[in-house]
Protein backbone atom coordinates (compact mmCIF):
# COMPACT_ATOMS: atom_id res chain seq x y z
CA UNK A 1 0.00 0.00 0.00
CA UNK A 2 1.57 3.30 -1.09
CA UNK A 3 1.11 6.20 1.33
CA UNK A 4 0.35 9.43 -0.51
CA UNK A 5 0.03 12.88 1.08
CA UNK A 6 -1.76 15.62 -0.84
CA UNK A 7 -1.22 19.12 0.53
CA UNK A 8 -3.85 21.48 -0.87
CA UNK A 9 -7.33 20.11 -1.51
CA UNK A 10 -8.51 22.34 -4.31
CA UNK A 11 -9.53 21.39 -7.83
CA UNK A 12 -6.18 19.80 -8.74
CA UNK A 13 -5.45 18.14 -5.41
CA UNK A 14 -8.97 16.75 -5.15
CA UNK A 15 -8.99 15.57 -8.76
CA UNK A 16 -5.63 13.86 -8.30
CA UNK A 17 -6.94 11.98 -5.28
CA UNK A 18 -10.03 10.86 -7.19
CA UNK A 19 -7.98 9.89 -10.25
CA UNK A 20 -5.54 7.79 -8.22
CA UNK A 21 -8.32 5.98 -6.39
CA UNK A 22 -10.01 5.26 -9.70
CA UNK A 23 -6.78 4.10 -11.39
CA UNK A 24 -5.35 1.92 -8.61
CA UNK A 25 -8.22 1.10 -6.23
CA UNK A 26 -7.05 -0.32 -2.93
CA UNK A 27 -3.36 0.33 -3.71
CA UNK A 28 -2.98 3.84 -2.27
CA UNK A 29 -3.78 5.38 1.08
CA UNK A 30 -4.26 9.12 0.69
CA UNK A 31 -4.00 11.66 3.50
CA UNK A 32 -5.14 15.15 2.62
CA UNK A 33 -4.27 18.48 4.22
CA UNK A 34 -5.80 21.91 3.78
CA UNK A 35 -6.10 25.00 5.95
CA UNK A 36 -9.81 25.08 5.15
CA UNK A 37 -11.79 22.58 7.22
CA UNK A 38 -14.57 22.63 4.65
CA UNK A 39 -12.17 21.52 1.91
CA UNK A 40 -11.11 18.54 4.02
CA UNK A 41 -14.73 17.64 4.77
CA UNK A 42 -15.69 17.91 1.09
CA UNK A 43 -12.70 15.82 0.00
CA UNK A 44 -13.66 13.11 2.49
CA UNK A 45 -17.26 13.23 1.30
CA UNK A 46 -16.15 12.82 -2.32
CA UNK A 47 -13.76 10.03 -1.23
CA UNK A 48 -10.85 11.87 -2.82
CA UNK A 49 -8.87 11.15 0.35
CA UNK A 50 -8.96 8.44 3.00
CA UNK A 51 -8.02 10.68 5.90
CA UNK A 52 -8.07 14.42 6.50
CA UNK A 53 -5.39 16.08 8.62
CA UNK A 54 -5.17 19.69 9.79
CA UNK A 55 -1.59 19.21 11.04
CA UNK A 56 0.67 19.36 8.00
CA UNK A 57 3.50 17.47 9.73
CA UNK A 58 1.19 14.59 10.56
CA UNK A 59 0.07 14.64 6.93
CA UNK A 60 3.54 13.85 5.59
CA UNK A 61 4.55 11.44 8.36
CA UNK A 62 5.67 8.13 6.77
CA UNK A 63 4.50 9.30 3.31
CA UNK A 64 6.07 7.64 0.27
CA UNK A 65 4.88 10.44 -2.01
CA UNK A 66 4.04 14.05 -1.13
CA UNK A 67 2.12 16.13 -3.65
CA UNK A 68 2.08 19.90 -3.05
CA UNK A 69 -1.05 21.16 -4.80
CA UNK A 70 -1.33 24.59 -3.20
CA UNK A 71 -1.28 27.98 -4.97
CA UNK A 72 2.26 28.73 -6.15
CA UNK A 73 3.15 31.38 -3.59
CA UNK A 74 2.33 28.95 -0.76
CA UNK A 75 4.66 26.23 -2.07
CA UNK A 76 7.82 27.75 -0.60
CA UNK A 77 6.28 27.93 2.88
CA UNK A 78 5.08 24.33 2.60
CA UNK A 79 8.55 23.12 1.59
CA UNK A 80 10.13 25.05 4.44
CA UNK A 81 7.69 23.59 6.96
CA UNK A 82 7.81 19.95 5.92
CA UNK A 83 11.43 19.63 4.74
CA UNK A 84 12.98 18.31 7.95
CA UNK A 85 10.04 15.98 8.62
CA UNK A 86 10.17 13.96 5.39
CA UNK A 87 11.35 10.38 5.52
CA UNK A 88 14.48 9.26 3.69
CA UNK A 89 13.64 8.30 0.11
CA UNK A 90 10.35 10.19 0.08
CA UNK A 91 9.41 11.56 -3.34
CA UNK A 92 8.09 15.13 -3.39
CA UNK A 93 6.33 16.68 -6.36
CA UNK A 94 4.12 19.70 -7.01
CA UNK A 95 1.45 20.79 -9.47
CA UNK A 96 2.49 24.43 -9.89
CA UNK A 97 2.03 26.21 -13.20
CA UNK A 98 5.57 27.61 -13.24
CA UNK A 99 8.65 25.53 -12.69
CA UNK A 100 11.96 27.45 -12.55
CA UNK A 101 11.15 29.27 -9.31
CA UNK A 102 9.69 26.17 -7.67
CA UNK A 103 12.77 24.13 -8.62
CA UNK A 104 14.94 26.80 -6.95
CA UNK A 105 12.84 26.62 -3.77
CA UNK A 106 13.19 22.84 -3.73
CA UNK A 107 17.00 23.09 -4.02
CA UNK A 108 17.04 25.57 -1.14
CA UNK A 109 14.57 24.01 1.26
CA UNK A 110 14.29 20.26 0.75
CA UNK A 111 16.91 17.89 2.22
CA UNK A 112 19.16 15.77 0.03
CA UNK A 113 17.57 12.65 1.52
CA UNK A 114 14.38 13.17 -0.51
CA UNK A 115 13.80 13.31 -4.26
CA UNK A 116 12.05 16.32 -5.75
CA UNK A 117 10.42 15.94 -9.17
CA UNK A 118 8.55 19.03 -10.31
CA UNK A 119 5.22 18.53 -12.04
CA UNK A 120 2.60 20.50 -13.90
CA UNK A 121 -0.51 18.81 -15.30
CA UNK A 122 -1.82 20.89 -18.20
CA UNK A 123 -5.41 20.49 -17.06
CA UNK A 124 -7.88 22.53 -15.08
CA UNK A 125 -11.05 24.56 -15.09
CA UNK A 126 -11.85 28.21 -14.64
CA UNK A 127 -13.61 27.29 -11.39
CA UNK A 128 -11.74 26.39 -8.22
CA UNK A 129 -12.42 24.28 -5.17
CA UNK A 130 -12.51 20.58 -4.37
CA UNK A 131 -16.26 20.52 -5.01
CA UNK A 132 -15.40 20.74 -8.73
CA UNK A 133 -12.87 17.87 -8.58
CA UNK A 134 -13.08 15.34 -11.41
CA UNK A 135 -11.45 11.91 -11.58
CA UNK A 136 -11.14 12.28 -15.38
CA UNK A 137 -9.64 15.79 -15.32
CA UNK A 138 -6.21 14.59 -16.49
CA UNK A 139 -7.33 12.23 -19.25
CA UNK A 140 -5.28 12.98 -22.39
CA UNK A 141 -3.62 16.02 -20.80
CA UNK A 142 0.08 16.75 -21.13
CA UNK A 143 1.82 16.30 -17.76
CA UNK A 144 5.04 18.30 -17.58
CA UNK A 145 7.74 16.67 -15.42
CA UNK A 146 10.89 18.54 -14.37
CA UNK A 147 13.18 16.39 -12.21
CA UNK A 148 15.63 17.89 -9.76
CA UNK A 149 19.16 17.24 -11.06
CA UNK A 150 19.76 15.03 -8.02
CA UNK A 151 16.50 13.09 -8.20
CA UNK A 152 16.94 9.36 -8.59
CA UNK A 153 15.83 7.68 -11.78
CA UNK A 154 13.41 5.62 -9.69
CA UNK A 155 11.77 8.79 -8.34
CA UNK A 156 11.40 10.23 -11.84
CA UNK A 157 9.90 6.98 -13.06
CA UNK A 158 7.43 7.05 -10.18
CA UNK A 159 6.10 10.46 -11.25
CA UNK A 160 5.98 9.38 -14.87
CA UNK A 161 4.00 6.33 -13.73
CA UNK A 162 1.65 8.54 -11.72
CA UNK A 163 0.98 10.72 -14.76
CA UNK A 164 0.28 7.70 -16.94
CA UNK A 165 -1.97 6.03 -14.36
CA UNK A 166 -4.25 9.06 -14.20
CA UNK A 167 -4.49 9.15 -18.00
CA UNK A 168 -2.03 11.95 -18.74
CA UNK A 169 0.86 12.08 -21.24
CA UNK A 170 4.28 12.68 -19.59
CA UNK A 171 6.49 15.37 -21.11
CA UNK A 172 9.97 16.41 -19.89
CA UNK A 173 10.74 20.07 -20.67
CA UNK A 174 13.56 22.19 -19.30
CA UNK A 175 12.09 24.37 -16.48
CA UNK A 176 12.98 27.66 -18.20
CA UNK A 177 11.61 26.41 -21.52
CA UNK A 178 8.45 25.24 -19.77
CA UNK A 179 7.87 28.65 -18.20
CA UNK A 180 8.32 30.53 -21.46
CA UNK A 181 6.05 28.23 -23.45
CA UNK A 182 3.21 28.04 -20.92
CA UNK A 183 3.40 31.80 -20.54
CA UNK A 184 2.13 32.05 -24.12
CA UNK A 185 -0.53 29.34 -24.18
CA UNK A 186 -1.67 29.17 -20.56
CA UNK A 187 -0.82 32.33 -18.63
CA UNK A 188 -1.23 35.02 -21.31
CA UNK A 189 -4.83 33.89 -22.03
CA UNK A 190 -5.74 34.62 -18.38
CA UNK A 191 -4.35 38.15 -18.73
CA UNK A 192 -6.14 38.68 -22.05
CA UNK A 193 -9.47 37.49 -20.63
CA UNK A 194 -9.01 39.71 -17.59
CA UNK A 195 -8.10 42.72 -19.75
CA UNK A 196 -11.15 42.17 -21.96
CA UNK A 197 -13.46 42.07 -18.94
CA UNK A 198 -11.77 45.17 -17.52
CA UNK A 199 -12.00 47.24 -20.71
CA UNK A 200 -15.68 46.35 -21.17
CA UNK A 201 -16.95 46.59 -17.60
CA UNK A 202 -15.22 49.91 -16.87
CA UNK A 203 -16.80 51.50 -19.93
CA UNK A 204 -19.57 54.02 -19.30
CA UNK A 205 -21.62 51.97 -21.76
CA UNK A 206 -21.26 48.68 -19.88
CA UNK A 207 -24.90 48.66 -18.73
CA UNK A 208 -26.06 48.71 -22.32
CA UNK A 209 -23.16 46.56 -23.49
CA UNK A 210 -23.90 43.83 -20.94
CA UNK A 211 -27.30 43.24 -22.53
CA UNK A 212 -25.59 42.47 -25.80
CA UNK A 213 -22.73 40.40 -24.44
CA UNK A 214 -23.43 36.81 -25.44
CA UNK A 215 -21.64 33.51 -26.05
CA UNK A 216 -18.62 35.09 -27.76
CA UNK A 217 -17.87 37.40 -24.84
CA UNK A 218 -18.62 34.63 -22.35
CA UNK A 219 -16.25 32.10 -23.93
CA UNK A 220 -13.52 34.69 -24.55
CA UNK A 221 -13.54 35.82 -20.91
CA UNK A 222 -13.95 32.41 -19.27
CA UNK A 223 -10.44 32.44 -17.79
CA UNK A 224 -11.10 35.74 -16.02
CA UNK A 225 -12.98 33.60 -13.48
CA UNK A 226 -9.75 31.82 -12.51
CA UNK A 227 -8.91 31.98 -8.80
CA UNK A 228 -7.14 35.38 -8.38
CA UNK A 229 -4.64 34.05 -5.81
CA UNK A 230 -3.62 31.30 -8.19
CA UNK A 231 -3.26 33.69 -11.13
CA UNK A 232 -1.27 36.21 -9.09
CA UNK A 233 1.18 33.51 -8.05
CA UNK A 234 1.62 32.38 -11.65
CA UNK A 235 2.29 35.91 -12.89
CA UNK A 236 4.70 36.84 -10.09
CA UNK A 237 6.83 33.74 -10.58
CA UNK A 238 6.96 34.08 -14.37
CA UNK A 239 7.34 37.83 -14.91
CA UNK A 240 10.03 37.81 -17.59
CA UNK A 241 8.34 35.30 -19.88
CA UNK A 242 4.96 36.98 -19.50
CA UNK A 243 6.39 40.42 -20.29
CA UNK A 244 7.88 38.95 -23.47
CA UNK A 245 4.56 37.47 -24.63
CA UNK A 246 2.57 40.56 -23.65
CA UNK A 247 4.90 42.65 -25.82
CA UNK A 248 4.44 40.20 -28.70
CA UNK A 249 0.68 40.35 -28.31
CA UNK A 250 0.69 44.15 -28.30
CA UNK A 251 2.66 44.05 -31.56
CA UNK A 252 0.12 41.61 -32.98
CA UNK A 253 -2.74 43.94 -32.01
CA UNK A 254 -0.94 46.81 -33.72
CA UNK A 255 -0.75 44.64 -36.82
CA UNK A 256 -4.51 44.06 -36.75
CA UNK A 257 -5.03 47.78 -36.25
CA UNK A 258 -3.12 48.37 -39.48
CA UNK A 259 -5.12 45.65 -41.22
CA UNK A 260 -8.29 47.62 -40.50
CA UNK A 261 -6.91 50.22 -42.92
CA UNK A 262 -6.18 47.58 -45.56
CA UNK A 263 -8.51 46.36 -48.27
CA UNK A 264 -11.01 43.60 -47.66
CA UNK A 265 -8.97 40.90 -49.41
CA UNK A 266 -5.83 41.48 -47.32
CA UNK A 267 -7.82 41.44 -44.09
CA UNK A 268 -9.71 38.32 -45.08
CA UNK A 269 -6.52 36.52 -46.12
CA UNK A 270 -4.91 37.30 -42.76
CA UNK A 271 -7.92 35.99 -40.85
CA UNK A 272 -7.97 32.89 -43.03
CA UNK A 273 -4.33 32.12 -42.18
CA UNK A 274 -5.12 32.42 -38.47
CA UNK A 275 -8.16 30.19 -38.83
CA UNK A 276 -6.11 27.59 -40.69
CA UNK A 277 -3.40 27.64 -37.99
CA UNK A 278 -6.01 27.06 -35.30
CA UNK A 279 -7.65 24.24 -37.24
CA UNK A 280 -4.28 22.53 -37.68
CA UNK A 281 -3.74 22.72 -33.92
CA UNK A 282 -7.23 21.35 -33.21
CA UNK A 283 -6.57 18.51 -35.64
CA UNK A 284 -3.33 17.68 -33.83
CA UNK A 285 -1.14 18.48 -36.82
CA UNK A 286 1.12 20.84 -34.87
CA UNK A 287 1.99 18.40 -32.08
CA UNK A 288 4.83 15.89 -31.91
CA UNK A 289 4.56 12.27 -32.86
CA UNK A 290 4.72 9.72 -30.07
CA UNK A 291 8.25 8.69 -31.06
CA UNK A 292 9.43 12.31 -30.93
CA UNK A 293 8.40 13.04 -27.34
CA UNK A 294 11.38 13.88 -25.11
CA UNK A 295 12.43 11.05 -22.82
CA UNK A 296 13.48 11.21 -19.18
CA UNK A 297 16.80 13.10 -18.90
CA UNK A 298 19.66 10.80 -17.97
CA UNK A 299 21.93 11.33 -14.97
CA UNK A 300 24.53 13.19 -17.04
CA UNK A 301 21.93 15.64 -18.32
CA UNK A 302 20.57 16.18 -14.81
CA UNK A 303 24.03 16.89 -13.38
CA UNK A 304 24.71 19.33 -16.21
CA UNK A 305 21.59 21.20 -15.20
CA UNK A 306 22.77 21.29 -11.58
CA UNK A 307 26.20 22.77 -12.34
CA UNK A 308 25.11 25.25 -14.99
CA UNK A 309 22.17 26.47 -12.89
CA UNK A 310 20.54 29.79 -13.53
CA UNK A 311 22.97 30.74 -16.30
CA UNK A 312 21.56 27.90 -18.39
CA UNK A 313 18.03 28.97 -17.57
CA UNK A 314 18.71 32.50 -18.76
CA UNK A 315 20.49 31.21 -21.86
CA UNK A 316 17.55 28.92 -22.61
CA UNK A 317 15.13 31.84 -22.42
CA UNK A 318 17.37 34.00 -24.64
CA UNK A 319 17.67 31.22 -27.23
CA UNK A 320 13.92 30.68 -27.22
CA UNK A 321 13.30 34.38 -27.84
CA UNK A 322 15.88 34.36 -30.67
CA UNK A 323 14.26 31.29 -32.24
CA UNK A 324 10.82 32.89 -32.06
CA UNK A 325 12.16 36.10 -33.61
CA UNK A 326 13.82 34.16 -36.43
CA UNK A 327 10.63 32.20 -37.01
CA UNK A 328 8.69 35.44 -37.33
CA UNK A 329 11.26 36.81 -39.80
CA UNK A 330 11.08 33.61 -41.88
CA UNK A 331 7.26 33.72 -41.95
CA UNK A 332 7.30 37.36 -43.01
CA UNK A 333 9.89 36.64 -45.71
CA UNK A 334 7.88 33.65 -46.96
CA UNK A 335 4.73 35.77 -47.08
CA UNK A 336 6.55 38.58 -48.94
CA UNK A 337 8.00 36.05 -51.41
CA UNK A 338 4.54 34.54 -51.99
CA UNK A 339 3.07 37.96 -52.58
CA UNK A 340 5.94 38.79 -54.95
CA UNK A 341 5.30 35.61 -56.93
CA UNK A 342 1.61 36.46 -57.18
CA UNK A 343 2.47 39.96 -58.42
CA UNK A 344 4.90 38.65 -61.04
CA UNK A 345 2.34 35.99 -62.04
Amino acid sequence: MQRVAIIGLGLIGGSLGLALKKAVPGQVEITGHDHDRRAISQALKLQAIDRGERNILETVRDADLVVIATPILAIRDVMKEIGSHLGRGCVVTDTGSTKAQIMAWARELLPSTVDFVGGHPMAGKEVSGVEHADADLFQGATYCICPSPLASQQAVESIRGLAQRIGAVPYFPDPAEHDSLVAAVSHLPIILASALVSVATTSQSWREMSRLASSGFKSSTRLASTDPSMSAGIFLTNREALEHWIDRFINELEGYKELLKADEEELENSLARVREARERWLDGKETWDVDDRPEIPNVSQQLTGLFVGERLARRSRDLLKLQLSRSDDMRRKRRDDDEGEETRG
